[in-house]
């Protein structure tokens, strides 16, 4: 969710909800929350989400804090029991190791300084806490999808900027952090009716969304 894109998640944060009620989001949405929830297991609390957005998946995953830059979502998650903080993630307000897990869902697609955001979570980070990072990868079938779609003008997706694997592994480097656990899924490609299909262990290249956790170096 949004860091420099805030006032875009700002305006049309209501459309953006929606989409988790339709198809396909609907569909996607567990799946990509299964994904997520094996990173995170384990780890100490309590739980920071950067750009929770409307607190969709803070909730499904028990994530009792979030921060974004846009105010309306904010308004929603905390609507849905999120305890809710305005701000940046390449400026976060919190003490030097204050979490056991920070949370990435697609965060880092739309901030204006991915590798500052991954050095503030690091920051806020304890020693045995873990960044858990959910990423639609640029070379991947989905990223592809999208990032036609943001250039044939889609409001969200014209805003991202889709990462490859290498590049966010060389920021986590940067940052100090070693991922050490991958999950991935939506393996289906895009254009077929998406169907529930089972989280994998491993981060696949065709997977449409895949999990990172991982740890101070």
């Amino acid at each position: 969710m949004p860091g420099g894109s805030g006032e875009l998640f700002e305006r049309l944060s209501d459309a953006y909800d929606a989409w988790y009620e339709r198809y396909p989001g609907k569909v996607i949405f567990p799946l990509e929350v299964a994904c997520l929830r094996p990173l995170l297991e384990g780890l100490p609390r309590p739980w920071l989400e950067v750009g929770v957005g409307t607190g969709r998946f803070a909730t499904a995953l028990g994530v009792e804090i979030g921060l974004d830059p846009a105010m309306r979502p904010l308004l929603l998650a905390r609507e849905r029991g999120v305890s809710v903080v305005c701000g940046r993630g390449e400026q976060l307000p919190f003490r030097g190791q204050t979490f056991g897990a920070v949370l990435l869902v697609v965060t880092l697609c739309f901030v204006d300084n991915p590798l500052a955001v991954l050095a503030e979570s690091r920051r806020v980070l304890r020693r045995d806490g873990a960044v858990v990072v959910g990423m639609v990868f640029a070379d991947s079938p989905w990223g592809q999808h999208y990032r036609a779609l943001g250039e044939a003008g889609h409001p969200f997706y014209s805003a991202a900027r889709f990462l490859s694997r290498g590049e966010l592994r060389d920021a986590l480097t940067t940052a100090g952090l070693v991922p050490i656990q991958f999950s991935s899924t939506l393996r289906q490609p895009p254009g077929v009716e998406v169907m529930p299909e089972r989280v994998r262990p491993e981060d696949w290249a065709d997977a449409g969304f895949s999990g990172w956790k991982a740890v101070p170096a």
